[in-house]
């Protein structure tokens, strides 16, 4: 078996899943939310209540950006606001049921579009892409680990 160039593989990967990225991130689906406002409650319902600044901060955006998301948010009843019972001055921000329904939903959407797109694949084809995924997440949890953005 001939021998796999490292960084050929790294570019058709980057190539290949920004196009994947971009086609999900751009076809919008009923009530869906914008990328930084999913991105905001992905991170709420993934790591719990947290303050704008912590959102901000883990999102690497400012906190007047972070703040107008949260705002967003938090009028159509997708997130809300709590003191913080450590320390009363600071607010903590949650998702709501409303706020899961909506990730769950657009999760939902997601699977129905990639389900869609798969039916033209054959049977082997289907079978390698079952088997990179697991690949392709721990690709992303090796990224994660480096700092790589």
């Amino acid at each position: 078996m001939a021998e796999i160039d490292v960084a050929d593989l790294a570019h058709e990967l980057r190539a290949g899943i920004t196009a994947l990225f971009r086609t999900l991130r751009n076809e919008r689906v009923p009530g869906d939310v914008t990328a930084p406002e999913s991105s905001a409650l992905n991170r709420l319902e993934r790591g719990g209540p947290a303050s704008a600044a912590d959102l901000a901060r883990a999102e690497q955006i400012s906190p007047q950006s972070m703040g107008s998301t949260l705002a967003a948010l938090e009028e159509r009843g997708l997130i809300a606001r709590r003191p913080d019972p450590a320390d009363g001055r600071r607010v903590l921000l949650s998702v709501t049921a409303a706020g899961a329904a909506t990730l769950r939903d657009k999760r939902s959407a997601r699977t129905t579009q990639l389900t869609g797109a798969l039916a033209g694949f054959s049977p082997t084809e289907l079978r390698q892409l079952r088997a990179a995924a697991p690949l392709l997440e721990r690709l992303a949890e090796n990224l994660r680990g480096t700092g790589a953005r």
